[in-house]
């Protein structure tokens, strides 16, 4: 099969490399489209190693395929089947091994394009917003880089289950295209100074997914309300920042942490139960709508890399591979 695969400078290069053979519990997929992400970006960078057990050299964390072969052990899944899901790396080629449990069945009505633009950045936000922040109907959220995939996900999880959504970005056609997605409003950010603005609109955020980090963390302790959630998801304004832990105390908030790529077998399953049991009939439903920017031949991942870099997308970047494109 081909793949892209990561040279010593950090380069991707469309290469031939073994097509992987599913063992117990496995199935390959024969993947159409994959999902890019800022992981990838690290990846070729050399600042984020794929975990244990997942190709070193190969990048893409979600994808969307059929299956094309079984491993001893496997049920209730057929030849054919349309699938998507999360990995810890490996997406970026024509084949793709996984658990056949750590996968989902994929709605109907999506092209592959769509399928593969879901399963991280919806799952990173349903999971930070709902399971961990227990963001429920009432709910205030405010949203770092809104436009971002992870953002525009997350725009859509809250409106859907009630909640108020205020989101902030560094232009202002991405507040526009999050307020079509249920944006309450939108802060046109550029110094890492929300504060006033929020105030001025008498927004006081019970939860706030920040997919920033750097100097955004002190400022939304400072907008956060009392008894707050502040979810740290991304750090692409900086892996450091200062805390006032006296405020943190006597707002008694929390700040969690949390990552998709490093998580258990275990958790990757229950995950995708939440994908197939939840999140798909929203997909279905139209409630939640991928939102897919631009995508790219597989074999031009270097090209959607470097676009996702610029920080000028909207949404998702998506790879299709030759069958598809």
């Amino acid at each position: 099969m081909h793949a892209c695969n990561i040279q010593s400078a950090g380069e991707l290069s469309w290469a031939e490399v073994a097509t992987p053979e599913p063992g117990l519990g496995e199935v390959r997929v024969r993947v159409y489209a994959a999902g890019v992400n800022r992981a990838d970006v690290l990846q070729c960078a050399g600042k984020y190693p794929a975990p244990p057990g997942w190709p070193a050299s190969i990048p893409g964390l979600e994808y969307a395929g059929e299956v094309d072969a079984l491993g001893p052990g496997v049920a209730g899944l057929a030849l054919g089947q349309r699938v998507y899901g999360l990995v810890g790396g490996g997406a970026f080629a024509e084949y793709l091994v996984v658990h056949h449990h750590a996968l989902a069945r994929a709605p109907e009505g999506l092209s592959w394009a769509e399928l593969a633009a879901l399963p991280e950045a919806y799952l990173t936000a349903y999971d930070a917003l709902v399971l961990q922040a227990r963001a429920r109907v009432g709910t205030k959220v405010l949203v770092h880089a809104v436009g971002s995939g992870v953002g525009t996900a997350a725009v859509q999880i809250a409106y859907a289950l009630g909640a108020t959504v205020v989101g902030t970005a560094r232009t202002e056609d991405k507040l526009v295209g999050a307020k079509a997605l249920g944006m309450h409003s939108g802060i046109c950010v550029q110094d890492a100074q929300f504060f006033d603005r929020l105030r001025e609109q008498n927004f006081v955020p019970d939860v706030i997914l920040d997919l920033v980090g750097g100097p955004y963390v002190a400022e939304s302790l400072r907008v956060l309300a009392l008894g707050g959630t502040l979810m740290l998801v991304g750090l692409t304004g900086g892996r450091e920042a200062p805390l006032d832990l006296g405020l943190m105390l006597s707002k008694r908030a929390r700040v969690i942490g949390t990552v998709m790529r490093s998580r258990s077998l275990a958790e990757r399953i229950m995950l995708h139960q939440v994908l197939e049991r939840e999140l798909s009939a929203w997909f279905a439903s139209g409630a939640c709508k991928p939102v897919v920017s631009e995508t790219f031949a597989m074999s031009d991942a270097a090209l959607a890399l470097s676009r996702l870099a610029s920080n000028q997308t909207f949404g998702k970047l998506v790879l299709l591979n030759a069958l598809v494109a």
